[in-house]
């Protein structure tokens, strides 16, 4: 892939939507470089964890794309979330937070 298109053609997406990454940035508090990391689908420049997965979350809402196939490419690519049932890891983790009743099991 280019550069250009990056990942699933989102800066394309942005762009076609009138959307700057400096638009995101202030309205998401998101640095512009973690926004272009998601766009090349350069995943391990972003923070990691939760952290990750809320910035991706949050690109996708603000150019109107459904996050939940960027979080599955994300999991893909990084491995995150492998092994889950039901949402939940093997340790009953879900976005890196334990259930209530996972806890109690322990």
């Amino acid at each position: 892939m280019t550069e250009e298109n990056g990942v699933l053609g989102l800066a394309t997406i942005r762009k076609n939507r009138g959307i700057s990454l400096e638009q995101i940035a202030q309205s998401t508090k998101i640095g512009v470089r973690s926004l272009e990391a998601i766009e090349r689908g350069d995943f391990q420049k972003l923070p990691g964890g939760i952290y990750s997965t809320s910035y991706i979350r949050q690109y996708a809402r603000a150019i109107d794309y459904d996050e939940r196939a960027l979080l599955e490419l994300y999991r893909r690519e990084t491995g995150a979330g492998t092994s889950r049932r039901n949402g939940y890891d093997d340790r009953g983790v879900v976005d890196g937070f334990r259930s209530a009743s996972t806890i109690a099991e322990s």
